[in-house]
């Protein structure tokens, strides 16, 4: 292959894989040098230059300039013999460690500045002198040497690109299609690379066809580096691995999906017009959103309805008939939390403990098992969207426990 057919291959990949060019030709240059010094029993400083116009290959040997005072090692023993007596050496003697710390000169990769001003007057201390040693053969033995190093480099500019892609969709909505399916996961393609959906986190009774559009939220983002905790049969007696791939967590039961699709479906809540302030969820059965707004003029609740309760509907949709609660945020937080337990109504709601946001609430009749929902459901909902422990009880419960309301 010549230099101009290996540039195009290069070229190439990188225009399928949208890497860097640089990252592949750095790595390139890289590669070469090892195989130079492999394959051609090369002691000296050597470089390899890879032309990013004409793809040609040269190979340099170069000396760096440094101090004329420099000394090898065994110059600077004779120095120590010759200024120190019998009685200082073993004072003086050099440890190993300290003898590895200590820069001493190599003929073969360095020349002192008095003579590399012979060569060139305007070289200093730092300079390089080049010299080209590229091999006839070098192209061939190149080629076969490097292309491992060039397609683990290639691979992991690939995996860093996906990751400057994808590394901060956290909590993100995205859409992918449903590309694979094992005993425990859906496997979403979203473009470059998949996300893993657990069948575990997917709503309860929904259906999942291969190849279909789906939305997702992210839930979770494992970068390259991060320790996975999952423990299984297979490692549960092993130090937990590395992550060398990006692992990106799909979900579609997690409360922050329902947020994601209000955003989507609601424009005022896009704009920031309308606000959400907590979600709380029980995925397949029911969800409740809390909204408000900053705008008097603004009604948040029939906002988020849309007319004849269309946008409502376009969620409900997605979430496979999920029961849903908009109801009002409000900063007094016996209201908020009358407004929690909907469809309840005729609540009697006083905050018991303010620090350990605690509150007390009298239910009469339907109202009472309204308020507790089904299996405690519409409380432990309640319970999450305002953040307070909700002691619900009927009038005559509170009264044979002593309590008198008003």
């Amino acid at each position: 292959m010549n230099s101009k057919e290996f540039k195009k291959a290069l070229d190439n990949i990188v225009k399928e894989k949208d890497i860097d060019p640089e990252v592949v030709y750095e790595a390139m240059e890289l590669a070469l040098t090892s195989a130079y010094k492999k394959n051609f029993n090369s002691k000296t400083n050597v470089k390899v230059l890879f032309d990013r116009a004409t793809g040609e290959i040269k190979v340099y040997s170069f000396l760096t300039v440094v101090e004329d005072d420099k000394m090898t090692k065994e110059e600077y023993e004779d120095y120590l013999f010759e200024h120190y007596t019998d009685d200082d050496e073993e004072e003086d003697e050099l440890t190993e460690e300290e003898e590895e710390k200590i820069s001493f000169f190599n003929p073969e990769t360095e020349i002192k500045l008095s003579e590399a001003k012979k060569l060139d007057k305007t070289l200093e201390i730092g300079d390089t002198i080049d010299t080209e040693v590229t091999p006839k053969d070098f192209g061939r033995v190149a080629a076969s040497t490097a292309k491992q190093v060039v397609v683990q480099k290639i691979r992991e500019a690939e995996r860093q690109s996906i990751v400057d892609e994808f590394g901060d969709k956290e909590d993100e909505l995205l859409i992918g299609t449903v590309a694979l399916e094992d005993t425990d996961n859906y496997f979403i393609d979203l473009g470059r690379t998949n996300g893993i959906l657990p069948k575990k986190d997917i709503i309860p009774g929904e259906k999942i066809v291969m190849g279909s559009q789906i939305k997702v939220y992210v839930s979770k983002i494992i970068l390259p580096g991060d320790k996975s905790g999952e423990v299984t049969e297979e490692n549960k007696d092993k130090k937990k691995k590395e992550n060398k791939n990006m692992t990106i967590l799909l979900s579609r039961t997690h409360y922050g999906f329902v947020k994601r699709l209000f955003e989507l479906e609601i424009p005022e809540i896009n704009d920031g017009t309308v606000l959400i302030y907590s979600v709380a969820r029980d995925a397949g059965n029911r969800s409740k959103v809390a909204v408000y707004s900053e705008n008097n003029n603004v009604d948040p609740i029939g906002a988020c309805i849309g007319e004849k309760g269309s946008r409502i509907a376009r969620i409900i949709e997605e979430l496979h008939g999920e029961k849903l609660d908009v109801v009002k945020y409000d900063s007094d937080p016996a209201v908020f939390i009358e407004n929690a337990l909907s469809p309840a109504k005729e609540l009697t709601v006083a905050i018991t403990d303010p620090k350990k946001k605690e509150a007390m609430v009298i239910a009469d009749g339907d109202n009472f098992s309204l308020a507790i929902g089904k299996k405690g459901q519409n409380a432990r909902l309640a319970h999450r969207l305002t953040d307070y422990k909700i002691d619900i009880k009927t009038s005559e419960q509170a009264r044979e426990a002593g309590i008198n309301f008003r």
